[in-house]
């Protein structure tokens, strides 16, 4: 019937088309199914091909190998392009702990694949599919195919028996990492609320009084540079006036002055001026934005080309205006206003003044919010020709006689990172709404999964009901637990790290969103989702340029 079918149609590219889609539209209707309160989502798509290529449906191979390579390509750099932005800034302060208790995760399950394949002789290319699976991460499985086929370039069943190991191992890389996180909820002790406190993210409100005769009579501009710190003063009573102080305003005994600076900055800051007041400015409901009359607070979207990767203090808008910029939201997470900050398209700053200059600043930045709507693909497009040409450079390296590439999967990610990060210094148009870059990356990865579960599913079931598919699935379990359950008791006993952001950094490391939604369950809060976007990005492009190296060198 099926062969019928595909006669009946006669186009290759009309039978592929239908092929994929019907594969990737009863996948992600079965993603809605969930068992034991654990759905996996898109990945359905992955085992919805397989069950196709079971039942013996296939398409032209050269069309499943574009499709198949071009949806790895829009996801990886869609996801360099999203996570660029905080990628370097997540490597610093607390975020460089994390990173790196991530990657010795990363270098664990690279030894055991190493020692496996040492001592019992297992090829390498199954054992990478294992991990693959075992670690939830598909980008991974297609650049170590890609490195595969870069050394033999005939071993086309070599590359689809890694798929099939990788198929095999996800479903219990999944499972294998939420078992691990319930031993490590049953013998490490919850966050308290310092912990919960010290992990929050955005910046903290807090009233000062000016009780330190060190700064009697000095500018504001001075007492900041005295602190070394950086923060916003956003108010300033002085004998019951409230005004938006300027950099030149003199601090005065007694004065009150309303800051806003990162948590952990709050009791150097009180050492500054002396005084520390009980009211709680962050409680929900007080609209520390309104407290005078003569002044509106508005939130202003950056939607000027000319701004985009301008220094905040370089525009002088308190100076010109009288206004003061309290927050700056990008992508819903709160920035401090510092000078040295780079405007992107799509920021949203809180600006408090008099209405008439908070009216002149808004033309500055553009606050035309129908802009944001507008896709700006020019940076897409020759992101991915960048990023592609780059995967193809060869990379030379003494005693190899085979040069290295990062592949359709290292190239794009690199870019995509360094896009997303730099683009806007050099005036690029980077900024895609978050419904739209997650339509990219959700497009792209549905064709990678739905290709890759086609051309693995012929032999699947054969495979797992065998000998060889009970070994496979037991070192899948052995990659995903093993890796996860020696960082994280290390951390939490050596380190005396935080459950919260323990899990976090673990679910970040393996590139596994499902056990991050079990991981804040049990930690009660959204503790470990920060720690996972702290670590995912660092960890993604770790796992697609060693899975290529260990390829490269070892096979």
């Amino acid at each position: 019937m099926i062969q019928s079918l595909e006669a009946f149609i006669g186009n290759d590219v009309a039978w592929a088309a239908m092929v994929l889609s019907l594969i990737s539209a009863i996948g992600l209707l079965l993603g809605h199914i969930r068992i034991f309160g654990i759905s996996l989502g898109i990945t359905f798509v992955f085992f919805a091909g397989i069950m196709a290529g079971h039942f013996g449906i296939h398409i032209n191979a050269g069309m499943l190998l574009f499709a198949q390579n071009f949806g790895l390509i829009l996801f990886v750099y869609a996801l360099g392009l999203q996570v660029g932005p905080g990628f370097f800034s997540s490597l610093k302060k607390g975020g460089l702990g994390l990173n790196l208790m991530g990657i010795a995760v990363i270098v664990f399950g690279l030894l055991l694949v190493l020692g496996l394949h040492g001592l019992f002789g297992m090829g390498l290319p199954t054992l990478m599919g294992l991990l693959s699976g075992a670690v939830t991460n598909t980008p991974m499985l297609g650049a170590a195919q890609q490195a595969l086929l870069q050394l033999q370039p005939d071993n086309a069943q070599g590359a689809a028996d890694m798929a099939l190991a990788c198929a095999v191992g996800y479903p219990f890389g999944v499972v294998g990492l939420i078992v691990a996180i319930a031993i490590l909820h049953k013998f490490c002790c919850k966050p308290g609320k310092e912990a919960v406190e010290a992990n929050r993210p955005k910046p903290d409100v807090t009233e000062f009084q000016v009780l330190n005769p060190v700064i009697f009579g000095k500018s504001v501009k001075e007492a900041v540079r005295l602190s070394g710190l950086h923060f916003v003063i956003s108010r300033l009573w002085h004998e019951g006036q409230v005004s938006l102080p300027g950099s030149g305003t003199i601090l005065c005994e007694g004065d009150h002055l309303l800051v806003v600076s990162p948590h952990e900055d709050v009791e150097k800051i009180q050492l500054l001026f002396g005084g520390k007041e009980d009211v709680d400015w962050n409680k929900e409901g007080i609209d520390w934005d309104a407290i005078d009359k003569r002044l509106i607070s508005r939130r202003i979207v950056v939607t000027h080309g000319r701004v985009n990767g301008v220094r905040l203090g370089s525009l002088r808008l308190r100076n010109l205006y009288g206004i003061n910029i309290t927050r700056v939201n990008r992508a819903g997470i709160d920035l401090l206003a510092s000078p040295r900050l780079r405007l992107q398209i799509g920021d949203r700053l809180t600006i408090v003044g008099e209405t008439d200059s908070v009216k002149a600043v808004g033309k500055i930045l553009g606050d035309e919010v129908k802009q944001l709507t507008i896709p700006h693909l020019f940076a897409v497009f020759l992101g991915i020709f960048l990023g592609v040409f780059l995967g193809s450079l060869p990379i030379y390296i003494p005693g190899m006689a085979t040069p290295v590439k990062f592949g359709i999967a290292g190239g794009p990610i690199i870019v995509g990172i360094l896009v997303g990060a730099f683009g806007p210094r050099f005036h690029m148009m980077t900024y895609t709404t978050q419904s739209a870059s997650l339509m990219v990356r959700q497009l792209g990865i549905v064709l990678y999964l739905a290709g890759l579960g086609l051309s693995s599913g012929a032999h699947f079931f054969e495979t797992v009901f065998c000998a060889e598919g009970l070994v496979w699935i037991g070192i899948a379990i052995l990659f995903t637990i093993v890796p996860v359950l020696l960082v994280g008791f290390w951390v939490a006993l050596r380190k005396k790290a935080d459950y919260a952001a323990n899990v976090g950094m673990l679910c970040g490391a393996m590139a596994n969103p499902m056990a991050l939604t079990y991981a804040n369950s049990t930690a009660g809060g959204d503790e470990p989702a920060v720690a996972y976007a702290t670590v995912y990005p660092l960890s993604m492009f770790l796992r697609v340029i060693t899975a290529q190296l260990l390829i490269l060198l070892c096979v």
